[in-house]
């Protein structure tokens, strides 16, 4: 029998799983998207293909049914939508479950908070939209890539905005993919919200700010406040830990996959002792860790049988921004920039194909 992981509260995580899915509202989307999920990972699977679930971006943590006040984080989603590329690149068919409007594979060497895709573009002599001389030969290979995806069916895009959506979204596809065997892996480099209002206790309406507007609200006589509530001029925010998913992740909804998960840190002494804890406690098969400063040049690898190990991208090979701009910094470059994920994808590559191996020869 799988092991449970405690919750900060005492109960366990199959039964904080059990709590939370029956008490917070399945998405709307989800009825369409699992059956698109299910006959992608079907085809790869009767191909005997690798399959990688890459989650990106940030999740929002609405404060009202009727959603106009939320809580979010800055993630762009670079890391994901990079590394989803390199998956491809690697063999590998990649679902890509993405925070809604953040970076995507392949478009997202257009996208810059500086510079528009636009400024990639010109017009000819007879006035047709073309791309600039200089930008051609980059984003030929650019649009080679993606257009090979493409012919394959190797990358199905899925969003999601809410961490509600986001949670309920992992859970379903873990199971979809639970056919692939040990040729699934999990990606989770989707910066997850650690807190969230439960749906109990989400009030319907916009919280007013005015007073003269406010009107009280409460859900029974013994029960809580709205978690996002006014009091007096103040607005309080009264918000639960989200149940730490990732062991039932190991334990029960994908159980033969390779899952890795990431661990962000601005304290340097403690990078390193958190993936390990994070990888001890969860016991999943590889912890990735990154400062916030220097996430784009160097991450460090957590596991159980490697230990630990740095992955550096040289000082001159750099990008300058973590956000498409290798286009133009290859354009005026003779070496173009280095992307991390392209060194850390790999070796996750590598790792997961040594798992496998270890699978087949246990069933053997």
């Amino acid at each position: 029998m799988a092991e449970t992981a405690e919750q900060p509260n005492g109960t366990s995580a199959g039964s904080a799983d059990n709590e939370y899915f029956a008490t917070n509202p399945k998405p709307a989307t989800l009825d369409h998207q699992s059956p698109i999920a299910r006959a992608f990972i079907n085809q790869h699977a009767s191909q005997n293909r690798k399959v990688a679930l890459v989650t990106s971006g940030g999740t929002s943590v609405p404060l009202e049914n009727q959603t106009v006040r939320f809580i979010d984080n800055f993630s762009a989603g670079t890391r994901g939508a990079t590394s989803a590329e390199y998956f491809l690149e690697n063999g590998y068919a990649v679902i890509f479950l993405h925070r809604q409007f953040s970076l995507l594979p392949y478009s997202r060497h257009f996208s810059h908070s500086t510079n528009c895709f636009l400024d990639f573009m010109t017009h000819d002599e007879a006035g047709a939209v073309v791309v600039e001389d200089e930008f051609q030969q980059q984003m030929a290979r650019v649009l080679d890539r993606y257009k090979k995806a493409k012919r394959e069916n190797a990358l199905l895009i899925l969003p999601f905005v809410t961490v509600n959506e986001y949670l309920w979204m992992l859970r379903e596809l873990a199971m979809l993919m639970q056919p692939l065997g040990s040729n699934g892996l999990f990606y989770l480099a989707a910066a997850v919200s650690d807190f969230f209002v439960p749906a109990a206790r989400m009030v319907e309406h916009k919280i007013q700010s005015s007073e003269d507007f406010y009107e009280a609200e409460t859900n029974g006589e013994d029960a809580k406040p709205p978690a996002a509530h006014m009091e007096g001029k103040s607005l309080v925010i009264d918000l639960d830990p989200v149940p730490k998913f990732l062991k039932q992740l190991v334990d029960a909804w994908a159980p033969q996959s390779m899952i890795i998960s990431f661990k962000l840190e601005t304290d340097p002494k403690l990078l390193a002792k958190k993936a390990r804890y994070a990888l001890e406690k969860y016991s999943h098969h590889l912890v990735i860790g990154n400062m916030l400063n220097t996430r784009k040049w160097e991450v460090v690898f957590v596991s159980a049988a490697g230990g630990e190990s740095w992955i550096r991208v040289p000082a001159e090979r750099r990008t300058k921004s973590a956000m498409g701009k290798d286009l133009m910094e290859s354009a005026q470059s003779q070496e173009p920039a280095v992307e991390i994920e392209s060194l850390i994808v790999p070796e996750v590559a590598k790792m997961h194909v040594e798992m496998i191996e270890r699978a087949k020869s246990r069933s053997r």
